[in-house]
């Protein structure tokens, strides 16, 4: 549902497209109750749609809601307006890792202070008992002073369907592949954790993959398990193993422990991996 500038969703007043996405299209707003400008996610008509999943869904954005940490983009609430359902979100100024990286490699010194915060939002999240599902560097924003904050914390999760109706299609979560395309597992390829892929259920362990990921495009420029194919890059998350020569050695070893494919192996705790890049000087520590 894309909606002009000028135009009205309630008290927000919408500014401009920002982007768009599996999970729905992005516009800058601004709030004339509240006088700020805010992101404004207007949900897709299979998920306004379904009375049962926007329920769901409406329960667990008060979840999300009670968030607060600094490299954690907020969420305000949920409006509806004529038939169209949004989530109100801080608005982030800045780019995305994702066009921080390029295709490029970052160096070392740039990178692990970016990881160190990504780490610090998962690992607050985690205790409060939610993961994200979907950590990839478009979900990251920088700000002009280097600050860093994690997007759509949990909306993988809020945008779900019960268990007990994953077998069917015409309910079925969406996959977000290119940003555009919808499938049946909610998530991106590229950065899914192996039981992820395989449509299991998944703990913060799946997370920790994903940061995993993360990391080496940041140190690579490259996605570790990207293939030409959505099928290609899921055969490959579950079978291939990432090329850690590409990466500093001083990573290496951090890596391996996130991307272990079994989840058992994997580090334990997103915590142990702040740990690892707090330290002084990081190539002793990692």
């Amino acid at each position: 549902m894309s909606l002009a500038p000028g135009t009205h969703l309630g008290p927000y007043e919408i500014l401009a497209p920002i982007g768009a996405g599996g999970m729905g299209e992005v516009f800058r707003a601004r709030d004339t109750k509240l006088g700020r400008n805010v992101a404004l996610k207007v949900l897709p008509e299979v998920f306004a749609d379904d009375a049962d999943r926007m329920a769901r869904f409406e329960r667990e954005a008060q979840v999300l809601a009670s968030l607060n940490h600094s490299n954690i983009a907020a969420i305000y609430g949920v409006e509806e307006s004529d038939g169209i359902r949004a989530l109100v979100m801080e608005l982030v100024e800045g780019p995305t890792l994702a066009e921080r990286i390029g295709g490029r490699a970052m160096p070392l010194e740039e990178a692990l202070p970016i990881a160190k915060q990504i780490a610090e939002a998962l690992e607050y999240a985690h205790e409060k008992g939610i993961i994200h599902r979907d950590l990839k560097p478009a979900n990251v924003k920088l700000t002009a002073d280097g600050h860093v904050k994690v997007l759509d914390f949990g909306l993988a999760k809020a945008l779900e369907v019960p268990a007990q109706a994953a077998g069917n299609p015409s309910v079925s979560p969406t996959l977000t592949l290119d940003g555009t395309r919808a499938g049946v597992i909610l998530g991106t390829p590229a950065y899914m954790a192996p039981e992820q892929a395989r449509g299991a259920v998944l703990d913060k362990r799946a997370d920790i993959w994903s940061f995993g990921v993360v990391l080496y495009e940041m140190l690579t420029g490259k996605q570790p398990f990207a293939r030409s194919t959505v099928s290609d890059t899921l055969a490959a998350v579950l079978r291939e193993e990432p090329d850690l020569t590409q990466v500093p050695a001083q990573a290496q070893k951090l890596l391996r422990r996130c991307l272990d494919k079994n989840s058992k192996r994997r580090l334990r705790d997103i915590g142990e991996a702040k740990i690892l890049l707090e330290e002084d000087p990081p190539e002793a520590a990692i």
